[in-house]
């Protein structure tokens, strides 16, 4: 029988050894684990402030981007009226030499 008791603690020994190791794998497992774990809740911070700061960047750009149409619709209103007015102020030049040189070619009254 102390043979057999042998080959029994040799077993239990190898038994409690694989028992061991698979705890230590599996410690080692949840301490990658626990590592990605924290890393995925990282980056799931990082991913909601991002959004958080996409959002006002849009909002931000939706504002500037219709305050620089107005501007455009302004200016564009305003160069067409000066355009009017110079072509107003074109007109009433020629017509001003037209009548000027009119009265410089009618002859004077005698006094």
């Amino acid at each position: 029988m102390t043979q057999q008791a042998a080959v029994l603690q040799t077993c239990n020994n190898e038994l409690v050894k694989c028992i061991e190791d698979l705890c230590n794998k599996r410690d080692a497992l949840q301490r990658e684990i626990t590592t990605e774990e924290d890393e995925k809740s990282k980056l799931q911070n990082d991913i909601r402030m991002l959004s958080e700061r996409l959002a006002k960047i849009n909002e931000s750009l939706a504002k500037k981007i219709t305050a620089r149409n107005e501007y455009d619709k302004t200016i564009s209103e305003t160069e067409n009226a000066y355009m009017k007015i110079l072509e107003s102020s074109q007109n009433l030049l020629t017509v001003l030499k037209r009548e000027s040189s009119s009265i410089k070619s009618s002859p004077k009254p005698d006094l």
